[in-house]
C-alpha cells in the first residue's frame, strides 16, 4: 500500500489526473445510483461544488494574465509585423476553415445516421437558456475593437484583450530600445504566471476528481437513453473530427506523428474534459504545446488564446448534429438553403462566443431561431448536453492545439527535437517543490544586514 502511495505521488501530472477521472466518475455513479438526499446535499452539492469550482476560479484567474503577458512577449519576440501579420491571418483563417469542416462533417454524419426519426414527445426548454439576436458579422468584427481596454480586462472579452494587446505589443516594436524595459518587465511577468499556473495544476488531480464526481452523480446514465440516437452520432463525430480530420490535417501540413501529438496533448484534453472550458483550459494547452510539443511561445501565445475563442470545433458540431435532429423530430425539411445558413452561422457565432461551459446551447438557440424552427427541442438537448459539453471541450482544445502547431511549423517556429523527445516538459511532483536555496538567496537580497 506505503509503495503504491509513493508510485502515486511520483508519478507525472498527468497521470494523477486520469487516475482522479476514472475514481471520481465511479464515485459520482455510486453516488448518483444510491441518491442518499443527505449525501446529495453536503458532500455532492457541497463538498464537491465548492472544490470543483474553487479549482475552476483559481484557472479563470490565471486567463487574463496568462494571455496579456504572453501574448505580448510573443508579439515582441516575433520582431517583425509582417511576419506577425502572416502568423495571425494564417491562424485566423485555419480556425475558420476547421470550424467549417467541422460543421459540415457533422451534417454528414447526421444525414446518414438520421437521429431523431420516429421520435415522440418533448420536453420544453430548460430554464437559463436566452435566446439573443444573433449580431451581423459587421457588428461581430466591430466589437473586436474595445471601447474601454480596462472593462476588457476586468470582464475577460478575449477578443478584445487579444486585439489590444496586439496593438501595444506593435506599438512597442516601433519604439526599439526605449521599450528595453518595458519588454524585460513583461518577460519576468510571464515566467511569474508560468509559475503560479505550476501551483494551480498542483491541485488539478483534486480539482478534477470533484468535478468528475459532481457531474455523474447529477447525471448518471438514466437520462442518456431517449437520446441516444443524437448522443451517438454527436459522439462518432467527435471522434471522426478529432482523429481522422485534424490529425489527417496535422499530418499534412506539418509531417508530425499524430500518436507522438495525442500522446503529448493529453494532459490539456484531461483538463478540458473536466472544466467544459477551452479558457480554463488556456494554461494547460500552451504547457503541452509550448514544452511538449515544441512550438515557439510567440506563435503559441497568439495561437492558442485565439483558439480559446473562435475556434469551435466542437461545438459547431453539435450545432449541425442537433439541427438535423431537431428538424427529423419535428418533420422539417431543411434543404440546401438550410444546410449553408447551419453552416455560416456556426462559423461566424464562433467568432464572437467566450470559450465557456454550456455556451453551445445558448448558440444552438441562435442557429434555430434563424432557421425558424421551435425552441422547445432545446430542452431535449440539455437532457445530455452537461456531458457531452465536456467532449466538446476536447474536440476544441485540441484543434487551437493542431493549428497552433500547423502555423508553428509553417513559420519556421518548432523545435522538432522537442516533439521528438517523449519526456519534454514532463511535469512531475518535483516541479512543486519549494527551492530553499533560492528562498534563502532572496531572503540576503530583501534582508542583507540580517
Amino acid at each position: 500500500m506505503v509503495k503504491a502511495t509513493r508510485r502515486l505521488v511520483s508519478a507525472n501530472l498527468t497521470t494523477q489526473i486520469l487516475i482522479a477521472l476514472a475514481l471520481g466518475s465511479v464515485l459520482g455513479l455510486i453516488l448518483n445510483y444510491l441518491d442518499i438526499a443527505a449525501v446529495q446535499t453536503n458532500l455532492v452539492d457541497g463538498l464537491f461544488s465548492m472544490v470543483g469550482q474553487m479549482f475552476l476560479n483559481a484557472l479563470q484567474m490565471l486567463v487574463v494574465p496568462l494571455v496579456v503577458f504572453s501574448l505580448l512577449c510573443g508579439v515582441v519576440g516575433i520582431g517583425d509585423v509582417k511576419l506577425l501579420g502572416r502568423v495571425g491571418g494564417m491562424t485566423f483563417v485555419t480556425y475558420l476553415a476547421t470550424t467549417a469542416l467541422a460543421v459540415t462533417t457533422a451534417l454528414i454524419f447526421a444525414n446518414l445516421i438520421g437521429p431523431g426519426t420516429g421520435f415522440g414527445g418533448l420536453q420544453a426548454v430548460g430554464d437559463g437558456v436566452t435566446v439573443a439576436a444573433p449580431q451581423s458579422t459587421w457588428e461581430i468584427l466591430a466589437n473586436i475593437v474595445p471601447k474601454n481596454p480596462v472593462h476588457a480586462l476586468a470582464n475577460g472579452e478575449m477578443l478584445q484583450i487579444i486585439f489590444y494587446v496586439i496593438v501595444v505589443g506593435i506599438a512597442v516594436l516601433m519604439m526599439g530600445s526605449r521599450a528595453k524595459s518595458f519588454v524585460q518587465g513583461c518577460e519576468f511577468m510571464n515566467e511569474l504566471a508560468m509559475k503560479i499556473v505550476e501551483i494551480v495544476m498542483a491541485f488539478a488531480p483534486i480539482g478534477v476528481f470533484c468535478l468528475i464526481a459532481k457531474t455523474f452523480a447529477l447525471e448518471g446514465f438514466g437520462l442518456f437513453g431517449p437520446v441516444i440516437g443524437y448522443l451517438t452520432t454527436i459522439s462518432l463525430t467527435l471522434v471522426f473530427h478529432l482523429c481522422v480530420t485534424l490529425m489527417a490535417l496535422l499530418y499534412l501540413f506539418t509531417g508530425l506523428s499524430p500518436r507522438v501529438f495525442l500522446r503529448k496533448m493529453r494532459a490539456a484534453q484531461v483538463f478540458a474534459f473536466s472544466t467544459s472550458s477551452s479558457n480554463a483550459t488556456i494554461p494547460a494547452s500552451m504547457q503541452c504545446v509550448t514544452q511538449r510539443v515544441g512550438v515557439d511561445r510567440s506563435v503559441a501565445s497568439f495561437g492558442i488564446p485565439l483558439g480559446a475563442t473562435i475556434n469551435m470545433d466542437g461545438t459547431a458540431i453539435m450545432h449541425g448534429v442537433a439541427t438535423v435532429f431537431l428538424a427529423n423530430v419535428y418533420g422539417i425539411d431543411l434543404g440546401l438553403g438550410g444546410y449553408l445558413t447551419v453552416i455560416s452561422i456556426s462559423v461566424l457565432a464562433s467568432i464572437g462566443t467566450a470559450g465557456v461551459p454550456g455556451v453551445g446551447i445558448v448558440m444552438l438557440a441562435m442557429v434555430l431561431n434563424q432557421l425558424g424552427m421551435p425552441l422547445e427541442g432545446i430542452g431535449i438537448i440539455l437532457a445530455v448536453d452537461r456531458i457531452l459539453d465536456m467532449m466538446r471541450t476536447v474536440v476544441n482544445v485540441t484543434g487551437d492545439a493542431v493549428v497552433t502547431t500547423i502555423v508553428g511549423k509553417k513559420v519556421g517556429m518548432l523545435d522538432k527535437t522537442v516533439f521528438d523527445d517523449p519526456d519534454a516538459g514532463t511535469i512531475d511532483a518535483s516541479h512543486f517543490q519549494i527551492d530553499h536555496e533560492a528562498e534563502q538567496e532572496f531572503a540576503r537580497l530583501t534582508h542583507p544586514q540580517a
